[in-house]
């Protein structure tokens, strides 16, 4: 990992790319070589992978996977890709990176239909809004910028004309409203800025001096739940830019350690905070209620769409997949994601980072190896794997009416994936 990066996945020393064997079958004979000639260009283009010679220009050299499950790979961007999003009814994906560019192309050809240029540093965030007229892109430097997409007749271009921008210091998370045109940012001094787009109309939730780290919004939309670097997490009135619920330093059950992801039930007034040394807390409107241990440094923390199990999922950079019961604060089960199938050891298949739930009973982990698994909730069970990435995966957006998801990595690719059948 490099020092320009966003602090999203903690120090990693080792790539964590397996060694690569070959597909073992029979090479064709010479007359067989001599029926289709493919260049290196169609080739890269084919299957997404960089030259030798690309590669060492870029800094840069994987190993290409043994299998790729990807329909189709973006290879615009000449750095690692950190932000990505897909539009809510429209075939198109949005990607942002270190080499302080955001793409917008078609998810059916790969064709690149908008470039943004005015960024000058990494661009860490990249979303489309709630209904898909915005497009939101954010960067290490705190530039923001907001896109409206222009609606055109049936088979014209698609364009994207700058409606907002703003320059608010070093950023550290973005995230648009869930049911309204508002747009919401996290930064360094601990301040939460809240747009209305695009008339720039905006509230500031006051910091402290200490870095927010992450946020999100409350399931009926009208709260956000946020976490500091000194361990505090806070329950904020979005109306009334008030603090509802805090647990600092001073409460017992606080974190003792740097906040690195929350998350909210979404038919609940529940709560959890996962923290670097592995506690998770789960809170109500009115404070703690509970804690559990994770092993290892919990990297993100997911609520399933339905609550009826009760359980929320979390992910550690070391590996563990847990599924927790929250009526009792305890385990419910373990995700399978040894190296090997039956393997007894406490070795797992890459650090987590990212969770994601396809419905109420699957969740898929996006991990440091480049691959995306999904696994049964209620069970543990691993029910499918997606390759092709060839380093660390940074960010998922899944569109659950077309079943697709886009990932983007340390290896420069953006991908889409077909995802398989759930049967839940």
């Amino acid at each position: 990992m490099r020092e320009n990066t966003p602090p999203r996945v903690h120090d990693i020393e080792d790539d964590d790319v397996e060694e690569i064997h070959f597909d073992q079958d029979a090479a064709p004979d010479d007359d067989e070589l001599e029926m289709e000639e493919i260049t290196m260009e169609e080739l890269e283009a084919r299957y997404g992978y960089l030259s030798e010679e690309d590669e060492t220009a870029e800094g840069a050299s994987f190993q290409p996977p043994e299998r790729d499950d990807a329909i189709l790979t973006f290879m615009k961007h000449k750095k690692a890709v950190f932000g990505c999003s897909l539009h809510p009814n429209r075939p198109l994906a949005a990607t942002g990176g270190e080499d302080d560019r955001a793409y917008v192309w078609d998810i059916n050809t790969c064709e690149l239909l908008h470039e943004i240029t005015e960024h000058k540093d990494t661009v860490t965030d990249v979303y489309f809004s709630y209904d898909g007229t915005y497009l939101a892109t954010g960067d290490m430097a705190g530039e923001l910028f907001v896109h409206k997409l222009q609606e055109n007749d049936t088979g014209a271009p698609v364009t994207f004309r700058k409606v907002w921008e703003f320059s608010m210091g070093d950023m550290t998370w973005m995230c648009w409203h869930r049911g309204a045109n508002v747009l919401l940012a996290g930064s360094e001094n601990g301040e939460v800025y809240i747009w209305r787009i695009p008339s720039g109309d905006c509230k500031i939730l006051p910091g402290d001096g200490v870095r927010c780290g992450v946020g999100e919004l409350t399931g009926d939309g009208k709260k956000l739940f946020v976490g500091y670097t000194n361990g505090v997490v806070k329950l904020w009135d979005l109306k009334s830019c008030t603090v509802v619920m805090e647990v600092d330093a001073q409460n017992p059950m606080a974190q003792q350690s740097v906040v690195l992801s929350v998350a909210c039930d979404k038919e609940s007034p529940l709560y959890a905070s996962g923290a670097l040394d592995g506690k998770i807390v789960f809170c109500t409107n009115n404070g703690p209620v509970g804690a559990v241990e994770a092993d290892g440094s919990v990297e993100c923390i997911a609520f399933p769409p339905n609550n009826d199990l009760k359980i929320v999922a979390s992910g550690t950079l070391q590996g563990q997949i847990a599924i927790w019961d929250y009526t009792k604060y305890g385990l419910r089960t373990l995700c399978d994601h040894k190296f090997m199938e039956g393997d007894e050891s406490d070795t797992f298949q890459g650090g987590i980072t990212r969770l994601k739930w396809l419905s109420d009973h699957t969740l898929i982990a996006a991990t440091m190896h480049g691959n995306v698994i999904g696994f049964d909730a209620r069970s543990g069970a691993r029910k499918f794997t997606l390759e092709g990435h060839m380093a660390e995966i940074y960010e998922m957006s899944y569109n659950p009416h077309e079943k697709i998801l886009l990932t983007v990595s340390e290896d420069r690719r953006a991908k889409i994936f077909n995802i398989p059948q759930l049967g839940d």
